[in-house]
């Protein structure tokens, strides 16, 4: 089985990491793909370029398991980066092998809100990654139709099913390390030493020098 970790990673950090690794160990997936997006259709535009985000993921899988893989296809792909798509690229490349879409709780909450989101479940198995400060609002009869509990049911078929993997809850957000990187606080501990160091290196997430810190 594979695994498939969407997002902007803007920047990447340690709760992407973490939830990768502890999903990856409960499934027993042969690899996890990070793939960031280029043009994400359901939020703000990444502060940080495509090629800046790439390479920070590049350096932060540089000292991860060899199991987790960068994708790019998705910046590489013009216009909007629909998962639907990525989906479709990934299964005619990987044939009937079994993918498991990695979602946390707040994405698959707004599932019903992404492009041609049916066809995700068949292109796919959607694993969602359970987090407090969420109720699940889904109607009844998605939930029995495609729900399992078991996962050894994920490798009988390629996709269609719908697990829930609690993860240790790792309160980290982008947008809070882009806004101490803005005003002089230091990230330290919350994303990879190899990150960080490009994003001084680089200045990326530097406010103006007119900006008051």
């Amino acid at each position: 089985m594979i695994g498939i970790l969407g997002g902007t990673f803007d920047p990447i950090h340690y709760g992407h990491l973490r939830t990768a690794l502890e999903v990856k160990e409960a499934l027993g997936l042969e690899a996890v793909r990070f793939i960031p997006a280029r043009q994400p259709p359901h939020r703000a535009p990444p502060l940080a370029s495509p090629e800046a985000r790439r390479r920070m993921l590049e350096a932060a899988l540089a000292d991860a398991p060899p199991e987790f893989v960068l994708d790019t296809r998705e910046l590489k792909r013009p216009g909007p980066s629909y998962m639907v798509d990525t989906l479709k690229s990934l299964r005619q490349e990987l044939g009937q092998i079994p993918l498991c879409l990695i979602l946390g709780m707040d994405a698959f909450l707004g599932l019903t809100t992404w492009h041609r989101w049916q066809q995700i479940f068949e292109l796919a198995h959607v694993i969602v990654m359970t987090r407090p400060g969420y109720a699940l609002r889904w109607p009844a009869e998605w939930m029995q139709g495609r729900q399992v509990r078991e996962k050894q049911v994920l490798r009988c078929q390629p996709a269609g099913n719908l697990y829930f993997q609690p993860v240790i809850q790792l309160e980290i957000s982008s947008s809070f390390i882009r806004r101490c990187l803005a005003i002089g606080r230091d990230p330290k501990y919350l994303l990879p030493e190899s990150v960080l160091a490009l994003i001084r290196q680089e200045g990326y997430y530097q406010l103006p020098q007119s900006v008051e810190k």
